[in-house]
C-alpha cells in the first residue's frame, strides 16, 4: 500500500465487481477505484458497460448466470488485470412477486440462476486468480432476505439465504488458504429496483403505492431506505486490512430491520 497510516488506501488492490456498471454496483466500483484500486466490471448491459468505460473502467459484458462466459469473464480478467485480489459478486435481479402457488418454475430458476449460480460460477473460474494473491477475499451480496423471511418473495429471500450459506461454507472451506469470504446483507436500496418491487408488491397486496413505499421505509428503525454508497463502503471496509480478521460473517447494512415487508 502507498500509505500505510491509512488502512483504507487500496492503492494497487485488483477487483472485479459484477453487476458493476449500474447501480450498487456501480457505486461500489467507484468507491474502490476512489480509493486507489484497479477496478475491472462486468455488466449484462452493453450500454452500461460501455458507459463505465468512458469513466474509466475495465469493463465487459457478460451474463454469470452462463457458465461460459463466466470462463471467458475469468480469461479476460487474468489479461486485464494480471490477476485478482478481491472479487464483489453484486449480480443479482429481483425475481417475481407474488404467493408461491403464483409463481411459475421460470420466474423461480431464473432468480436462482442469477443470484446464487451466478456467484457460484464466478468464484469457482477465478478462484485460480484470488489464490495467488496474498489479500484476498470474496464478498457476497445478500440481502435482509437473506436472514429474514419476506412474504410475497420467496424466489428472492430462498436465493439470498442461499448465498449465506454459500458464504459460511466458503469462508470454512478456503480460509486456510487465506482468503475470506463475507457477506453484505443490504436492507431496501433506494433507487428503481426497489420502486420496482414495491410496486409489485402494491399490485399483490392490492393496496397504494405509496402506502407499500411507507412500509418498506419503516421496516428499517432509522425510517429510511438504505444508500447505494452505504453498500459500497461496507465493501471497501470488508476488503481493507481492518477487515483481516472478519471471515464468513453476513454484515447487515439495514438500519436495524427486523421484519421485512
Amino acid at each position: 500500500m502507498s500509505n500505510s497510516s491509512n488502512k483504507l488506501d487500496l492503492d494497487g488492490l485488483r477487483v472485479l465487481v459484477t453487476a458493476g456498471a449500474a447501480g450498487i454496483g456501480l457505486a461500489i466500483a467507484t468507491e474502490f477505484k476512489n480509493l486507489g484500486a484497479t477496478v475491472f466490471v462486468t455488466d449484462i448491459s452493453a450500454d452500461a458497460v460501455r458507459a463505465a468505460q468512458a469513466s474509466g473502467f475495465e469493463a465487459a459484458v457478460s451474463d454469470v448466470s452462463d457458465e461460459k462466459q463466466v470462463r471467458s469473464l475469468a480469461t479476460q480478467v487474468k489479461d486485464s488485470l494480471g490477476g485478482l485480489d478481491v472479487l464483489v459478486n453484486n449480480a443479482g435481479i429481483a425475481g417475481p412477486t407474488g404467493p408461491i402457488e403464483t409463481i411459475d418454475s421460470q420466474g423461480w430458476t431464473s432468480t436462482f440462476d442469477v443470484n446464487v449460480h451466478g456467484q457460484f460460477f464466478c468464484i469457482k473460474h477465478l478462484l485460480t486468480l484470488l489464490r495467488e494473491s496474498d489479500r484476498a477475499s470474496i464478498i457476497n451480496l445478500s440481502s435482509a432476505a437473506g436472514r429474514l423471511g419476506m412474504a410475497g418473495r420467496s424466489p428472492y429471500s430462498a436465493s439470498k439465504w442461499a448465498v449465506i450459506g454459500l458464504t459460511k461454507t466458503l469462508a470454512i472451506e478456503l480460509g486456510a488458504e487465506g482468503i475470506r469470504v463475507n457477506a453484505i446483507c443490504p436492507g431496501a436500496v433506494n433507487g428503481p429496483r426497489i420502486q420496482s418491487v414495491i410496486e409489485a408488491k402494491a399490485t399483490m397486496l392490492q393496496r397504494p403505492v405509496d402506502e407499500v413505499s411507507n412500509l418498506y421505509h419503516a421496516q428499517s428503525s432509522l425510517n429510511e431506505l438504505v444508500e447505494a454508497s452505504d453498500i459500497a463502503n461496507m465493501a471497501v471496509f470488508l476488503a481493507s486490512p481492518m477487515a483481516l480478521r472478519i471471515n464468513g460473517q453476513a454484515m447487515a447494512v439495514d438500519g436495524n430491520t427486523e421484519k421485512l415487508y
